[in-house]
């Protein structure tokens, strides 16, 4: 086994820093980037208890991941119902789709941190029976930790931008051991898998993305309901994900678009709730979901809540995916949007999704709209072209229909991995 200074010089790095990460995760908190309330598991410290039986394990950094995470639990809890699942992430937005779809037989918990002590309290508590990373949430330590167990391990739909497969090129030592760790690796694109079966020195199949399968969300009808009453007529389109400077191109677009439609709607819906105040100040003191506030007749609407950005696709016949109007910016997922019959406006900067979106805009179902003018016009015929909308939702549609067999593949070989008759094991107390 090869020496990887990478590796090492990341270990000291940790272990210099880890004596300030409760300062570090209390000032996220304050900012409403971690829950205040649940820190504790960032150590490796639970209030739950380890449930009897096999626990699978699955690792996600945010939503997207979280969601590749619980279809496969869904599919493998329907064909082993001994099973027991552990959902560990990254985020307040995971934690809370977790919690909405999650069934019984899940646990979700905020992933530990990096460090030799929170990862061995983690798996002393949870005693996992098998271990599944989704993409590229892949952290050394509880990697190589849960390997040191004999825990399997299991890397699925694993899809990185080119500079993170750079990245792993170049630290060929660093990667190659840790992709040692994976009894079983599969890419959700050709690049990845090209680039990852290079560094490991064997083949990795490209099995296709498995956000393809996820089901279109859960959309609370109540809610629905109210807000269909208060939009009424008026035609409306929603910016979903956006990020500072983007709202401004928005609202341009949007201006553009009510000196043809007067009673149009905009429904803006930030990757980051808790900037909602600033936006709602942008578009002259809009009001905001976040504060209850109605729609009435204000033409632009803040969506700032978290875990409701697919009851807004399901609402809006046209939206734009941001995260994709400035240079610096990767994308977002427009999987929801397709399964929900919004037709997808998307713009150019879309590296961390480039895969879906090529498929999308290959079939038609997707329209490249880089700046306010594009976005207007691309709205506006969307709007006024029923024909022409149905032919993109059809296309797209057609597009993210392809997912189901890279699920079926990888939940076979997840339960070939998994232990057939596992004993049951009782709960161990957190060190």
């Amino acid at each position: 086994m090869s020496f990887s200074p990478a590796l090492a010089s990341y270990g000291l790095a940790v272990r210099l820093l880890a004596p300030f990460a409760g300062l570090w995760l209390k000032s996220r908190a304050r900012k409403g980037k971690e829950d205040a309330s649940r820190l504790e598991e960032r150590f490796g410290r639970y209030a739950q208890a380890r449930p009897t039986g096999a626990v699978i394990w699955f690792h996600a950094a945010s939503v997207g991941e979280s969601g590749v995470a619980l279809s496969q639990i869904e599919a493998m809890a329907a064909r082993a119902p001994s099973l027991s699942f552990l959902i560990s992430t990254g985020t307040r937005t995971s934690a809370e789709l977790v919690a909405r779809r999650a069934t019984p037989r899940v646990t979700h918990v905020y992933a530990p941190l990096d460090s030799a002590c929170a990862v061995r309290r983690f798996l002393n508590h949870w005693r996992p029976d098998l271990g599944v990373f989704v993409e590229s949430e892949l952290w050394p330590n509880l990697i190589l930790a849960a390997e040191a167990r004999r825990m399997p391990l299991a890397l699925v739909n694993a899809r990185m931008s080119p500079k993170s497969l750079a990245r792993w090129r170049r630290w060929r030592a660093a990667g190659a051991r840790l992709l040692k760790a994976f009894a079983f690796v599969a890419a959700a694109d050709a690049r990845t898998a090209e680039a990852l079966s290079d560094v490991r020195s064997a083949a990795v199949p490209m099995l296709g993305n498995l956000k393809l399968a996820a089901p279109a969300p859960r959309i609370d009808a109540a809610a629905r309901a109210t807000l269909s009453e208060q939009i009424g007529a008026r035609p409306v389109w929603l910016a979903a994900s956006t990020h500072e400077g983007e709202d401004e191109i928005a609202l341009a677009a949007h201006a553009t678009l009510r000196a043809k439609e007067p009673s149009a709607l905009l429904i803006i819906a930030p990757r980051h709730p808790e900037r909602g105040e600033a936006i709602a100040a942008l578009a002259g003191g809009a009001p905001r979901r976040s504060r209850f506030e109605p729609i009435g007749n204000a033409n632009v609407y803040v969506a700032d809540t978290l875990g409701e950005l697919g009851l807004f696709y399901a609402l809006a016949p046209v939206s734009l995916v941001a995260g994709s109007l400035l240079p610096h910016l990767k994308g977002h997922n427009p999987i929801e949007p397709a399964k929900l019959n919004s037709a997808i406006l998307t713009g150019p900067h879309v590296e961390s999704f480039q895969d879906v979106f090529g498929a999308l805009s290959a079939a038609g179902g997707a329209k490249l709209t880089p700046d306010a003018d594009s976005i207007a016009s691309a709205v506006l015929t969307l709007w006024r072209d029923e024909a022409a909308r149905t032919r993109q939702l059809d296309a797209a549609r057609a597009a993210t229909a392809q997912g189901a067999g890279a699920l079926e593949t990888t939940v076979e070989r997840l339960l070939q991995l998994a232990p057939p008759n596992a004993t049951a094991k009782a709960a161990h107390a957190s060190a």
